[in-house]
C-alpha cells in the first residue's frame, strides 16, 4: 500500500476517530481502502503533513456534522475523500474541475459496465 509498512498502523493514533479493529483501519467499500491508501502515498511524497491532514479532516466533518450529518460513522470515509479532494486542489495536484470530470467519467464507465467486471475508462467516458 505505501513505502512505510506501518504508517497505516500509525494512522489511528495520529487521526481521531477513524474506524479500526485490533489490526488497524477496517473499509467497509474497496474506494475506503483506495481513499485511505492515495492519502498515505501522497503524505510520503510530502504534500502535506500530517496536522495538516488532520486538520483538514476535522473541518470536513466539523462541516458535515453542521450540516446535519449524524456522525455515525458510516460517512467516515466520504468525509476523507471530500478532505483529501480538497487538500490535492488547494495544493494545485488537481484542479476540482479535473477531479469534478473524472467523477463524472468514472460515473458514466461504472453504469456500462455489467456487474462483477472491472470498470475501465475510455476517451467515451469523458463526453
Amino acid at each position: 500500500m505505501t513505502g512505510d509498512p506501518e504508517a497505516a498502523r500509525r494512522v489511528p493514533e495520529e487521526v481521531a476517530g477513524i474506524p479500526c479493529d485490533t489490526e488497524g483501519p477496517v473499509f467497509r467499500e474497496p474506494w475506503e481502502a483506495q481513499a485511505f491508501a492515495m492519502t498515505l502515498a501522497l503524505h510520503e511524497r510530502g504534500l502535506f503533513t500530517w496536522p495538516e491532514w488532520a486538520a483538514a479532516l476535522g473541518a470536513e466533518i466539523k462541516r458535515a456534522q453542521a450540516a446535519g450529518d449524524p456522525d455515525t460513522g458510516e460517512t467516515y470515509y466520504r468525509h476523507w475523500l471530500n478532505a483529501l479532494e480538497k487538500l490535492v486542489s488547494e495544493k494545485g495536484i488537481a484542479s476540482a474541475e479535473a477531479m469534478a470530470r473524472y467523477h463524472d467519467a468514472w460515473n458514466h464507465a461504472a453504469n456500462r459496465t455489467p456487474h462483477g467486471r472491472p470498470i475501465e475508462l475510455q476517451a467515451a467516458d469523458f463526453k
